[in-house]
């Protein structure tokens, strides 16, 4: 079998996988097409999620009815004020053992899942919402003098509500970093609203059938890590991150007058992994530039820190990124 048959039997795996996935979710949610496609993008890739929209738009329900599609353990964290870093990762407590002796033991808590569910994350305390970083970056969780192994995959889903800002701590950007993509939810239209009536107010209840395993997923995102990507695409990405730092001779002039920070080395990283995510649903084996500009904004949205004019302006990030990449050439391939 030569190596193009190869290549197409690997697309065609992860495009049946994926597309099966995409649509046992559809079963449940109604609309957002897109929403979907990035969320299982970030996920193929190995990335953490940041969902946001305004309440009631099922971005709960989303993540619960993928973690029923793929057969994974899931747990659903409700960030509160008096939420412990101990009531997520765990803790030590004292075990009687059989011969009537005591023993210290780790008693994990809800962030050993393959699928987290962090709702309203800005609702907790800063000194909470870091109790997820090491396990979003390491996959690992210290308590004490112990490291402990998180389970593969492991995903962070997590959501927050941007309009309701009275007793809640905004994530600060080292935080924003660790997520793959950030998604935005808006609300539906008149369809849609009409579906949800419809799925949702009459006897029929809907049944999500698991259709991908932990194997199966794991071995998509190996899948994503092999698709190839040109040295003058990696550029491309490479220039579009560095434009936005207002310092840089690719920066455009609403980057310098709107930006305070641009992305960090993971904004490039993410740029790539999801190219090759999209490059795949394209059924091709190697990343394009027009793969890196259609990622961009789900990619670096976050990562970028508006000016205060900026906000004072309403001058949205994704506004900002269209800017960059209008501005930004294609480097010519080798």
């Amino acid at each position: 079998m030569s190596d193009e048959a190869v290549n197409r039997e690997v697309i065609d795996q992860f495009l049946g996988g994926f597309d099966t996935l995409r649509h046992e979710i559809a079963k449940r949610i109604v609309g957002y097409p897109d929403v979907i496609n990035q969320v299982l993008t970030a996920m193929f890739a190995g990335g953490h999620i940041l969902l946001e929209g305004v309440p009631g738009l099922g971005k709960t329900l989303m993540v619960q009815t993928i973690a029923e599609a793929t057969q994974l353990a899931f747990q659903r964290i409700q960030f509160t004020p008096d939420l412990m870093p101990a009531d997520i990762t765990g803790t030590v407590i004292i075990h009687d053992d059989e011969k009537g002796g005591r023993q210290f033991r780790f008693q994990k808590g809800p962030i050993f899942a393959n699928l987290v569910l962090a709702d309203e994350v800005n609702r907790a305390t800063p000194k909470t919402q870091s109790a997820v970083l090491e396990a979003m970056q390491e996959r690992t969780v210290t308590v004490g003098r112990s490291t402990h192994a998180l389970p593969a995959p492991f995903w962070v889903l997590a959501t927050q509500n941007p309009i309701e800002m009275e007793g809640t701590y905004p994530l600060p950007e080292a935080q924003l970093d660790r997520f793959f993509y950030k998604v935005n939810m808006m609300p539906q239209g008149e369809e849609e609203l009409l579906g949800i009536i419809g799925r949702t107010t009459g006897t029929d209840e809907t049944t999500i059938e698991p259709v991908l395993g932990p194997e199966q997923i794991q071995q998509m995102q190996r899948t994503v890590r092999q698709v190839l990507i040109a040295e003058f695409v990696q550029r491309y990405a490479a220039r579009i991150a560095l434009g936005t730092h207002k310092d840089n001779d690719l920066a455009t002039d609403m980057t310098r007058r709107f930006l305070r920070y641009g992305a960090s080395p993971r904004g490039v990283q993410t740029l790539v992994l999801a190219g090759k995510v999209r490059a795949l649903l394209a059924g091709r084996f190697n990343v394009s530039c027009e793969d890196i500009r259609e990622v961009t904004k789900p990619s670096l949205r976050h990562r970028i820190i508006r000016s205060f004019e900026a906000e004072a302006e309403g001058i949205s990030p994704d506004a900002i990124l269209d800017s960059l990449i209008e501005s930004i050439a294609e480097p010519a391939a080798a």
